[in-house]
C-alpha cells in the first residue's frame, strides 16, 4: 500500500492552518512548559489571574444570558450565578489594574513589545465599557438611577442617538454580545503577542 503526498499547491486546509499558526507563534511557545526564572515573581501572576477571572465572567455571563433578564431576580440559582458574575468581575478588574500598573513600572513595551502593551491597555479600557453596560442591565432601581445620570454625559459627547443608556434592551445587547466579543478578541490578540515575544524581563535582567 503506497502513500501519496499531495503537491504543495493542493495542501489541505489543516496544513494551511498549521502553517498560519506557526507564523503567529514560534514553535513550542503556544503552551510552553518552561519559563525564565524571573517569571516566578509575584508580579507575573496577575496576568494569569486576570485571564482566569475573565473566563469565569464569560461563563457566568453566558448562563445569565440563557436564563433571561429576570432570572437572577426570581431564582435562587440565578441569584447565585449573578453573584459569581459580580465577584468575578470585581476580581478581574482588581487583578487587571495590578497587572497594568506592574507592567507599566516594568516598562513592558521594551523589546518590540509596544503592541503587546497597547493591546493590554485597550482591553482594560474596553472592559470598562462592558462593566458600565453591565450596571445598566441589572433591571433594578440601581440601573435606572445610573442610566438616568449617565444619559446627559452620553448626550453631551453626541452619541446618544446610537448609544441610548435608557434603553435596557440595547444595553443588554451591548453587554452580553457586542462588547464581550471585542474584549475577547483583544485579549486573544494580546496573548498571541505575549507568546510571540515572550514575557517582558525585569529591568535588571535585560541584557543578561
Amino acid at each position: 500500500m503506497s502513500t501519496r503526498v499531495a503537491p504543495e499547491d493542493q495542501r489541505s486546509w489543516t496544513v494551511g492552518l498549521r502553517t498560519r499558526l506557526s507564523t503567529l507563534v514560534p514553535p513550542g511557545q503556544a503552551l510552553p512548559d518552561r519559563q525564565p526564572a524571573y517569571v516566578a515573581s509575584w508580579i507575573y501572576v496577575f496576568g494569569v489571574l486576570s485571564l482566569a477571572s475573565l473566563l469565569v465572567v464569560l461563563g457566568t455571563g453566558a448562563a445569565l444570558a440563557v436564563g433571561g433578564a429576570a432570572w437572577w431576580h426570581e431564582s435562587s440559582l440565578g441569584h447565585f450565578v449573578n453573584s459569581m458574575h459580580l465577584w468575578s468581575v470585581e476580581l478581574f478588574f482588581a487583578t487587571m489594574v495590578v497587572h497594568l500598573w506592574g507592567k507599566f513600572w516594568m516598562a513592558a513595551w521594551r523589546g518590540r513589545r509596544a503592541l503587546t502593551w497597547s493591546t493590554g491597555v485597550v482591553a482594560f479600557v474596553t472592559s470598562i465599557g462592558a462593566a458600565f453596560t453591565g450596571y445598566l442591565s441589572q433591571s433594578n432601581f440601581d440601573s435606572q438611577w445610573i442610566s438616568a445620570e449617565a444619559k446627559d454625559g452620553i448626550n453631551s459627547i453626541g452619541v446618544g442617538a446610537w448609544f441610548n443608556v435608557l434603553n435596557p434592551g440595547q444595553m443588554l445587547l451591548w453587554h452580553a454580545v457586542l462588547v464581550p466579543v471585542v474584549v475577547v478578541a483583544i485579549v486573544v490578540w494580546h496573548i498571541v503577542l505575549v507568546r510571540r515575544h515572550g514575557v517582558v524581563p525585569p529591568l535588571d535582567e535585560e541584557g543578561r
